[in-house]
């Protein structure tokens, strides 16, 4: 049992014992750079009390404390070097990098030879120790979920849950329950399943995504202290001027409160969007765009949201990662199954995982949102303090706002199809556009807030910014509006629920979607974003058998494949379907379709780029909660001013390349839109001449 111990424990074991300056040499050079790029977003905190000469630690490299967030928004923002490279590749080489374990080049004598050995002891002994208990508590918690398999062959095949017996149903439940009692990793994997439609089956991924956590609250005396540290050694009571204890969620791997910071520490607001543009000129944007575009007036929320890791889940999980991957290697020799690739999916999942441990790359993954969106008014998302953001805290503001889950519940009233039309509108610029999509578009992460439009404001000159920038007692409209709500939420009244909302809308308050928890982006590197738009261009020329061949000649495992002829065919009668529909493409769901894809994906065995499977996901997520919204919803409708604005953007650049897919698709939905105008003027004047009474 101790060699089972030692073996699993080493699987992640680096090699040696490296300092830390060796390693940042063999960082890329991009990113050894970025500290001094941006120097104005981070600071160094003191050193924790009773850190001394006699003090034996292991030494991170890099300096834990020395990165601040704004070196990761830099990170992200940078222009990518390789066909393989993406921002948030860079940000996780960072992290990473920071965290190793090493000894200081700086040490000499018994201190460096006492560092040496606790971080022999700590790597070589009581890692692998850690993980063979760990492992035997997995074993505890996973062996009746093996042994109760045979249940999968047992019972009657249920019709509407995609013909799976019933033994097999139950099964998946039980497999559920086990993961939640497993802890942080197996929440994470299972929700994360819950989105691989191309590999499992439907009614598992089904079932796995109602996966929740059923994590304790850490203590607050935990949370004090890892605030205390991320202010830089400030003392509790001088950085918030009230802190809810109880916490708003606790999920698997952090918690989150409200809090409301003091004045002193409150960004003003949007200071992060503001332009180094001739004033006049700025002003000038300023006031054209609320005349234009019904501009919402920008009342940033004086309270935060605090987000704070659990203690130790970092060990937690890379134990759990380490006892994956020794299964996964060991299930992928089964040749019936070695086409999934096990060791492979279970690394793109500890990437997810480590992406997710940092809250600097949310914090930065926030700020590109904010950059992005500046411009746009039908998405909005939360203003990160990126200076008092660490790996452990992210402070941003609190997005106030109404689930988006309450109006598919309860109806959107009169505002019902701009909901539906704006979430649509954002993902599709997130797509098309920016190549920077949010890759965890849930329900839960939607939310709705009410603004009333910017007013123009004439004057010239900048006014002198306030003594204390803070956001001033300027109501919160959207609170407004909650308070107006709720009665109706709670009574369950959905007829008073949409009477007040037409209530609203006779008084000018406008809708806007506000997206939340950013950890985790679809960025497609070159390679991936090349492989993108040869298959988008094939669909679109309605070439259905040459997009089957590509998505089988570029995929993960091309040897692999099962019947790539007759996984073409299936494509080409799939898209020839699509086309036969042209006029009527409203009354496709687009859903349904990729549904059909992932089936054939994952009968044919063709392996996808997880990005890929997650842009699709996020269009089944949004197509989902769109229809449900508005029935007569269309994706394809909703993405001609968007095809519109890439051909403003980027249209010469894709002709002189030789692309004209776009340009294909953009005319084909236009001439559709325009012939679905026509024919139904002709059917509302056929109408009319019916009713008439003088006919």
């Amino acid at each position: 049992m101790m060699r089972t111990w030692l073996l699993l424990g080493r699987l992640g074991a680096r090699s040696g014992i490296r300092d830390a300056p060796q390693r940042c040499a063999h960082a890329p050079a991009s990113i050894r750079n970025l500290t001094t790029q941006s120097k104005p977003f981070f600071r160094l905190p003191p050193p924790p009390r009773g850190a001394g000469k006699g003090r034996i630690a292991l030494r991170a490299s890099a300096g834990a404390a020395a990165l601040g967030a704004g070196v990761f928004v830099t990170a992200s923002q940078q222009e990518n070097g390789n066909n393989q490279d993406t921002g948030e590749r860079r940000m996780l080489e960072m992290s990473r990098e920071e965290i190793k374990k090493g000894v200081s080049d700086h040490e000499r004598g018994i201190q460096r030879m006492m560092h040496k050995f606790v971080l022999f002891l700590d790597m070589y002994i009581w890692e692998p120790i850690c993980t063979g208990l760990r492992f035997l508590q997995l074993v505890v918690i996973f062996v009746p979920v093996i042994v109760t398999v045979p249940a999968i062959w047992v019972g009657s095949r249920q019709p509407k849950r995609d013909n799976e017996r019933s033994g097999t149903l139950w099964w998946y439940g039980f497999l559920v329950n086990a993961m939640e009692l497993a802890g942080p990793a197996f929440i994470k994997l299972g929700q994360w399943a819950a989105s691989r439609s191309d590999i499992f089956p439907n009614e598992m991924c089904e079932i796995m995504s109602k996966l929740h956590s059923n994590s304790q609250a850490h203590s607050m005396h935990a949370t004090r202290k890892t605030l205390e540290r991320a202010f830089g050694g400030k003392a509790f009571e001088d950085i918030f001027e009230e802190f809810n204890e109880t916490p708003l969620g606790v999920g698997a791997i952090a918690q989150v409160y409200k809090a409301k910071l003091k004045p002193a520490l409150v960004a003003p607001a949007d200071s992060d969007l503001v332009r180094d543009e001739n004033l006049l000129r700025d002003n000038v944007r300023r006031n054209v765009e609320p005349v234009l575009k019904s501009s919402p007036k920008r009342v940033p929320s004086s309270y935060v949201a605090v987000k704070v890791l659990h203690p130790n889940t970092e060990r937690t999980v890379r134990r759990d990662l380490r006892i994956m991957h020794f299964f996964a290697s060991v299930l992928n020799a089964i040749p019936t199954i070695e086409w999934l690739s096990l060791p492979d999916e279970v690394a793109q999942f500890g990437q997810m995982m480590k992406l997710q441990l940092d809250l600097r790359i949310e914090a930065a993954n926030l700020t590109t949102f904010r950059q992005n969106f500046r411009d746009r008014s039908t998405a909005w998302f939360p203003y990160p303090y990126t200076d008092f953001t660490t790996r452990n805290v992210l402070i941003e503001e609190f997005a106030q706002g109404i689930p988006i889950a309450d109006f598919m519940d309860y109806g959107g009233g009169t505002f019902q199809h701009d909901i539906a039309d704006e979430g649509l509108d954002a993902f599709l610029r997130m797509l098309l556009l920016d190549n920077f999509v949010h890759a965890d578009l849930h329900p839960g992460n939607i939310m709705v807030r009410f603004y009333q439009a910017a007013q123009p404001d004439l004057k010239l000159r900048q006014p002198p910014p306030p003594a204390h920038p803070g956001p001033g007692p300027q109501a919160d409209v959207t609170e407004q509006v909650l308070e107006r709500l709720r009665p109706f939420k709670h009574a369950r009244d959905k007829a008073g629920w949409e009477a007040e909302l037409n209530k609203l809308d006779h008084e000018g308050y406008r809708p806007q979607l506000v997206f939340i928890d950013t950890g985790l982006v679809t960025e497609l590197n070159a390679t991936n974003r090349t492989n993108f738009l040869d298959l988008f261009r094939a669909v679109a020329e309605f070439d259905g058998y040459k997009a089957g061949h590509l998505m089988c000649e570029r995929c993960r495992q091309p040897d692999a494949v099962l019947d790539k002829e007759v996984f073409a065919l299936k494509m080409q009668h799939l898209v020839l379907n699509v086309k036969s529909h042209t006029l009527a493409l409203g009354n496709v769901k687009i859903g349904d379709i990729l549904q059909q894809v992932l089936s054939m994906v994952r009968n044919h065995h063709v392996r996808l780029e997880g990005d890929f499977v997650n842009v699709v996901i996020s269009i089944l997520l949004l197509e989902g909660i769109g229809r449900n919204l508005n029935p007569d919803v269309d994706l394809l409708s909703s993405s001609v001013p968007i095809l519109r604005q890439l051909g403003a953007q980027s249209g010469s650049e894709m002709i002189r390349g030789g692309d004209f897919s776009m340009m294909f698709v953009w005319m084909g939905l236009e001439a559709r839109k325009f012939m679905q105008a026509s024919i139904e003027d002709v059917e509302r004047c056929v109408k009319y001449d019916l009713l008439s009474p003088n006919v």
